[in-house]
């Protein structure tokens, strides 16, 4: 992919959730939530502090994170649906 985030900025693929609930009731398209999980696909170089100093990302591509229900900006890249979010929209990194 031919797309590099700028400053604090992470580029996400969402996670497509389970069909089924636990009792085995399918859920329909048009009842699903947007997941709030995702895989980090690409990120900046990292935020700058106001002496200049670079300040590293916390996450890197690859990583599984959690964010915010409306967090970032829906964006087409290749033909594939992205996220581009600050880092600080980031919830947490999934183990």
């Amino acid at each position: 992919m031919a797309f590099k985030p700028l400053h604090d900025r992470v580029l996400v693929r969402r996670v497509e959730g389970d069909e089924k609930t636990k009792g085995g009731l399918i859920i329909p398209d048009t009842a699903k939530e947007k997941p709030a999980e995702g895989e980090i696909v690409a990120v900046g170089e990292g935020a700058r502090k106001d002496s200049g100093e670079l300040i590293a990302p916390s996450v890197k591509a690859g990583d599984r994170v959690l964010f915010g229900k409306w967090s970032g900006t829906e964006v087409t890249i290749d033909g594939k649906e992205l996220l581009i979010m600050k880092e600080s929209d980031i919830l947490g990194i999934i183990a």
